[in-house]
């Protein structure tokens, strides 16, 4: 029988959380989803013993791939060996909440014409308790491509488990840039807007995982490289925007480049940089101060993580 959905999950060193990971997954009885997990992990052996302890309750394929360290490659090689129609991601970190694929499953009955569906996902710690909403800056229902660019051109607010894509689009617009380490989801999510119209869920039903040792935490460590991440993707996508809004959309886009730089040095202990961050923002002025929040979901990003850092609950030892 041919699956509805693909599922891929891209694995590295993953035995600390993937168990929780795949549990949600079948506590979920996704009957007709076939699960691609592609794993470089040097751990002798362990992520793949857990993901084989699954294989009476999921269909899932677990492949060694050694040759292929980033997440971005294992994910495109998942999709282009994917049999469903649509595929979704699960990172090995995150988690589906209870009703997830009866919501994808009515978004896909409502919007079959849509690009991809995605919905606002919730924070989780490292021991897996809700830490926050992650709300989306976009109105529930089908939503015209241009519109979606529009906003998500000025931050990615798209957590990687909410998208579920139509295969085929993915493969037409050219899947993830394997380049774009930080940020090949945020180009692909654009690439995907002007492919079609995206579907939006009303509910959170995922959850991202905030962690020590994610790639959100250690990928922001090279100032340059992570400011040319944003600004690749800014230089790609801008055009796309509607012309009306596309002055104002940049001038957003471009204080939250600012902002997400100065919070990524910030985190380094370089505090002097968030005074930066904080007068790109503040040129924006009053009414683009209310754009720049809601569309980029700044304190739904930072609040959880700072609870957390306070807490100490953010390190990269391997503790909670």
């Amino acid at each position: 029988m041919t699956p509805w959905l693909s599922v891929v999950v891209p694995v590295h060193d993953g035995a600390r959380f993937l168990g929780a990971t795949l549990e949600a997954a079948a506590a979920e009885q996704p009957d007709g989803v076939e699960f691609l997990l592609y794993d470089s992990s040097d751990d002798g052996g362990a992520s793949r013993e857990i993901a084989e302890s699954f294989a009476n309750r999921l269909a899932l394929r677990c492949v060694a791939t050694p040759e292929l360290k980033p997440w971005t490659a294992k994910t495109n090689r998942g999709v282009s060996e994917a049999a469903a129609p649509h595929v979704a991601m699960l990172h090995q970190d995150d988690l589906w909440l209870p009703g997830h694929l009866a919501a994808v499953r009515a978004a896909l009955a409502a919007a079959p014409s849509a690009a991809m569906t995605v919905g606002p996902s919730r924070f989780i710690d490292a021991a897996g308790r809700d830490v926050g909403g992650w709300d989306l800056p976009l109105a529930a229902g089908l939503q015209a491509g241009a519109d979606i660019a529009a906003t998500l051109i000025v931050q990615n607010t798209v957590a990687i488990p909410s998208p579920v894509i139509r295969r085929e689009a993915w493969l037409t617009v050219g899947g993830m840039d394997e380049a774009l380490w930080y940020t090949a989801d945020w180009d692909l999510y654009l690439k995907l807007a002007g492919a079609g119209p995206v579907h939006v869920r009303g509910a959170a039903t995922t959850a991202f995982r905030l962690h020590g040792s994610s790639l959100t935490m250690t990928g922001s460590r090279d100032a340059a490289a992570f400011r040319r991440q944003h600004e690749v993707v800014l230089a790609r996508h801008l055009a796309a925007v509607p012309g009306d809004v596309r002055a104002r959309q940049e001038r957003l886009a471009r204080a939250a480049v600012a902002a997400n730089c100065a919070l990524a040095a910030g985190s380094r202990g370089e505090l002097g940089a968030l005074g930066r961050g904080l007068a790109a923002v503040a040129a924006l002025g009053p009414l683009g101060w209310a754009r720049f929040l809601r569309q980029t979901r700044l304190v739904d990003r930072v609040m959880p993580r700072l609870r957390l850092a306070l807490a100490g609950g953010m390190r990269g030892d391997g503790r909670p």
